[in-house]
């Protein structure tokens, strides 16, 4: 069963540009992978005549409203009590609620302020959406035919609740079958046309459709069947996919990049450094945001200047005045130099120019060197990355995680 589903989402921050309303989109990617599809989405500020008339339109009209935002302790959060004027429906101290917000402080050692309280004035008869995340409950109501989900504005706090309680729902009502299974493959180094060019050569199993999306600098290959036989669909795409698009495809579902390189270096129990400059420790970054990095990575050196490349990795001076801090030989210098400092296994270096400055006719900006430093193998490569600044950053670093997952798949 297809379901006429509409976002709402509140706040005066999103209206005046203050933030960026990210929650639509990540709602419509979490429906789309069970097959759902937003038919209607809208931002309403913090007005509660307004939340109120949207709520009456959109609840006469869908089957499945999801609105976010407006739950929070203070007086500009008004959706709960917009929504109990909406449907007539008194506002009341909800004990479930406030027991939960009380157990979230408890659990947290931390004191609860009155305010909070307001959290748990509900309207009457609303079901509780628990909040794991947060202080602020979700709640459920019935209007007619049309069921109306309010989530938290926090987008973890709202994502988490969207896949836990929301979607089992839409599930129940579709009929116990989501209209279509999703299955997502992540891509690095090939671009959107040529991954489409590979399946045009090779059409996936008749039944399964193919779609793409880019989340620079990733593209994302969504394989997509109904009914059900679909997870066979699924399994036999993937493999086909798999075969089309290797070496290129680095992820699964929610799999990252940081995380199966992380992975693969646990597996392998290796051990890193990192001498990063134009980066500035984007990939001691990404690889630290894994619990238990600990296990593999010993050290990142942020080495900007000259100097520093001397003084902490030991680049020889003739390489820094002959060939310049962005050369091959001075990334090859920076990955040996800090794997013999740390002791590590591996050593991994990158230099560049990120810009918008500093470019020069041979090196201009977007120029990048990686180099990998390994007792087996010693490897160091030039790229010419295009893009603004904060780009040019982001697909080096990626680059360097790519070039440990190739790596350390050759050496399982």
């Amino acid at each position: 069963m297809s379901l006429n589903i509409a976002v709402l989402t509140t706040g005066d921050e999103l209206i005046n540009g203050e933030m960026s309303d990210t929650n639509t989109a990540r709602i419509a990617q979490l429906l789309s992978a069970w097959g759902y599809a937003i038919k209607e989405s809208r931002t309403i500020g913090d007005d509660e005549s307004e939340i109120e008339a949207a709520l009456r339109d959109l609840s006469s009209r869908r089957d499945v409203v999801i609105s976010t935002g407006g739950l929070g302790p203070t007086d500009d959060d008004l959706t709960a009590r917009a929504a109990a004027r909406t449907f007539g429906r008194r506002l009341a101290l909800n004990e479930e609620a406030l027991a939960q917000i009380r157990r979230f402080f408890a659990e947290k050692n931390k004191e609860m302020h009155p305010r909070n309280e307001k959290q748990a004035l509900l309207p009457q008869k609303a079901l509780i959406l628990p909040n794991r995340l947060g202080t602020a409950p979700g709640f459920y109501l019935r209007q007619g035919t049309c069921d109306l989900f309010f989530l938290p504005g926090v987008p973890g706090e709202m994502a988490v609740m969207l896949e836990e309680l929301v979607l089992p729902h839409l599930y129940e009502r579709s009929g116990g079958s989501a209209p279509q299974q999703e299955r997502i493959l992540q891509v690095f180094g090939l671009s959107e046309p040529k991954v489409e060019e590979r399946f045009s050569h090779a059409p996936l199993p008749q039944g399964v459709h193919l779609a793409f999306g880019v989340e620079f600098p990733f593209v994302r290959v969504k394989l997509r069947a109904r009914g059900e036989s679909a997870d066979e669909l699924l399994n036999r795409a993937e493999m086909h996919a798999r075969k089309l698009l290797q070496p290129f495809v680095f992820a699964v579902g929610k799999e990252t990049l940081p995380g199966n390189v992380a992975r693969m270096l646990t597996d392998t129990d290796r051990t890193l450094a990192l001498a990063e400059s134009c980066t500035g420790g984007m990939v001691a970054q990404m690889l630290t945001d894994i619990p238990g990095a600990s296990r593999f990575l010993d050290r990142g050196a942020v080495t900007y200047s000259n100097a520093a490349k001397q003084d902490w990795l030991q680049v020889p001076e003739d390489i820094l005045n002959r060939e310049g801090a962005v050369s091959k030989a001075c990334a090859q210098a920076m990955a040996r130099g800090i794997r013999q400092a740390a002791g590590t296994d591996l050593g991994l270096a990158i230099t560049g120019i990120a810009g918008p400055d500093g470019g020069t006719p041979d090196k201009p900006v977007g120029t990048v060197f990686l180099a990998l430093s390994a007792k087996d193998e010693q490897r160091v490569q030039g790229y010419r990355f295009s893009g603004n600044r904060e780009q040019v950053r982001r697909i080096s670093a990626c680059m360097a995680l790519e070039w440990l997952r190739r790596y350390l798949g050759n050496h399982y």
